[in-house]
């Protein structure tokens, strides 16, 4: 049975588009502890909600699901890399990252401000006033009532 979960991107990074140009991809680059955390807890074919944040509108544009388990990012080590971290290394990563695989667009977004408008996902992190996180755990319930809501 799968877990479910939500991470965010900002579109003009990586988006959903190009999850679905190149098929599978690595999430790289996750350099918060708690983030990173739910990343190690992530099984291979847990489904993802992939939202594109820092955009107008902000929302889930889509699913994926994990292909590959939690793996040392070899980004926090590579000095030219973005993602650097001058405290992981090979012989001691501090960070991991997941493999992604595209499952569905859909035609429009999901917006957080319709996320939130929703009693039912009052407990959401997502929707929780001052979540910034980039990956998050969704609950199957969750899950099963925002695919009802595309489905209206």
């Amino acid at each position: 049975m799968p877990n479910y979960w939500l991470m965010k991107s900002e579109p003009d990074t990586f988006s959903i588009d190009d999850l679905k140009r190149l098929k599978v991809s690595p999430w790289d680059g996750v350099r918060n502890y708690q983030a990173r955390n739910f990343m190690k807890e992530m099984k291979k074919n847990d489904l993802v909600f992939f939202y594109h944040s820092s955009c107008s509108p902000p929302g889930i544009a889509g699913i994926a699901r994990i292909d590959k388990e939690a793996y040392p990012d070899h980004t926090s080590w590579d000095p030219n890399s973005d993602y650097f971290d001058s405290k992981s290394s090979e012989t001691d990563p501090k960070w991991v990252m997941v493999d992604v695989a595209f499952v569905e667009k859909w035609s429009s977004i999901l917006t957080l401000t319709t996320l939130k408008q929703s009693p039912v996902l009052a407990d959401m992190l997502l929707t929780k006033k001052g979540s910034r996180l980039s990956v998050m755990p969704i609950t199957k319930s969750e899950w099963e009532y925002i695919i009802t809501m595309l489905k209206k």
